[in-house]
């Protein structure tokens, strides 16, 4: 295994995962699957969100005091976030033509409607629950979340990872405005603890293909009944079609016009990331590996990558807000509903706005749909007709959103000229000789 390359090991993983998952249902192991299988996908999860936060904090320092320019910071931001957008409004609208043109929700009938309204009705009404909380809150509330009273406590929970980075962009602007002389030991200690956390996602990856094998196998065993998958065939087979054209066509067609890279070296160096991201459901567990495989295998400075990547995982979410814009249009479908121009213009801003305040996590992308629904006049209740297919739907959505932060970040390095060829750093290279 070890003389295999990482996407492969872990692609080994994920099949045969998927292979005893089925093994499992069908001979009754799912509680030995539960017990003594899942928890090492667990392990894997939470060892990869251990580090997030460090990673994060110890790279964005060393790559804004890296710039030893202010100016350059604010222009590498507005060239992001302005990226981000353009590609998140042009995932929107895919998904938009290809449920419009389908029409998946009109050949629904009424009697598994309403069998999926009564099986997923209390999580449907969950997630309406957290909606409605964030959606009383007042119009700049986003801007006083952002803030954080206390960064301790921002820092100990991955779902406030905007509080934690505008900490540390405010941390590493302060570092570059004081003395050089005093800064130095500061910004000498983040490199070192940069340089360590790199080496612990080497480490921790060793581990990946046991433990994709581990998720994929619970997975499956938890799956709900094949009845309700066929059911939903066609909204899933839309959603699908959106992200493929996303991630095999827009995003290496983006790369290969204005940064001049192949297709085949775009996909290659990015595959471990999306397998691990399909793997995991979560950007914000990826991170670390995405960071690692755009930096050393597509060949974007640190400085770029340390700064795009972790905005990237919190507020790009191209591949969330097309799966919004093709259920939104679903379920309306579904109950018989009309939507005019004037509608999915309406979901296009508001699945954009949503997307930005999407958590990096699983199953985030749910909660941000029931305000897309509410702005349109769709039935929230109708969020229960696609939960039965929404964890697989959600771990491709997260490959596409972590291949979408992958693609800004080499046009991002391209554009203030910190693109290079690719520098695979082998083991090796943290030994010296004594």
């Amino acid at each position: 295994m070890n003389k295999l390359a990482l996407h492969w090991q872990i692609l080994i993983g994920m099949a045969l995962g998927v292979g005893f998952g089925v093994l499992a249902a069908s001979q009754g192991w799912g509680d030995f699957v539960s017990d003594w299988i899942k928890p090492f996908g667990t392990i894997f999860i939470n060892s990869l969100k251990l580090i997030a936060v460090p990673l994060i904090v110890a790279s964005l320092i060393k790559g804004i005091t890296d710039l030893q320019d202010i100016s350059k910071l604010s222009n590498m931001g507005v060239r992001t976030i302005g990226l981000y957008i353009i590609t998140t409004v042009v995932a929107i609208v895919v998904g938009l033509v290809i449920v419009n043109t389908v029409g998946p929700g009109r050949g629904l009938d009424q009697t598994t409607r309403d069998n999926l309204l009564n099986d997923f009705a209390a999580d449907a009404g969950a997630r309406i629950t957290d909606a409605s909380a964030q959606a009383s809150a007042g119009p700049l509330q986003a801007l006083v979340d952002l803030v954080p009273e206390n960064i301790v406590a921002a820092a100990g929970n991955n779902g406030n990872m905007l509080q934690v980075i505008f900490f540390v962009i405010f941390f590493a602007v302060g570092l570059i405005l004081i003395d050089p002389v005093k800064a130095k030991p500061v910004k000498d200690f983040f490199d070192g603890v940069n340089e360590v956390v790199l080496k612990l996602i080497d480490l921790i990856m060793l581990a990946a293909p046991v433990g994709v094998f581990a998720l994929l196998a619970a997975l499956v065993v938890e799956a709900p009944s094949k009845d309700l998958f066929l059911a939903l065939l066609m909204y899933s087979g839309c959603v699908l079609a959106g992200l493929a054209i996303m991630i095999f066509i827009v995003y290496p067609l983006l790369v290969r016009v204005f940064t001049g890279r192949s297709y085949g070296n775009f996909m290659a160096g990015i595959s471990p990331a999306q397998l691990l991201a399909f793997s995991t459901s979560s950007s914000a567990a990826t991170l670390p590996v995405t960071m690692e495989r755009v930096e050393e295998h597509l060949g974007v400075d640190e400085e770029v990558t340390s700064f795009v990547l972790p905005i990237g995982a919190t507020i790009n979410m191209d591949g969330t807000s097309l799966y919004q814009a093709v259920a939104a249009v679903f379920i309306a479908q579904a109950y018989g509903m009309q939507l005019g121009l004037g509608d999915q213009l309406t979901i296009i801003t508001t699945a954009l706005a949503a997307s930005i305040g999407s958590a990096a996590v699983p199953g985030a992308g749910m909660v941000m749909l029931v305000i897309v629904l509410g702005q349109v006049g769709i039935p929230e209740v109708g969020l229960a007709l696609i939960f039965a297919v929404d964890r697989p739907l959600d771990m491709c959505r997260t490959v596409a959103n972590v291949t979408g932060d992958a693609t800004v970040a080499m046009l991002v390095g391209k554009s203030v000229g910190k693109l290079r060829e690719p520098h695979e750093r082998k083991l090796d290279d943290y030994y010296v000789e004594v």
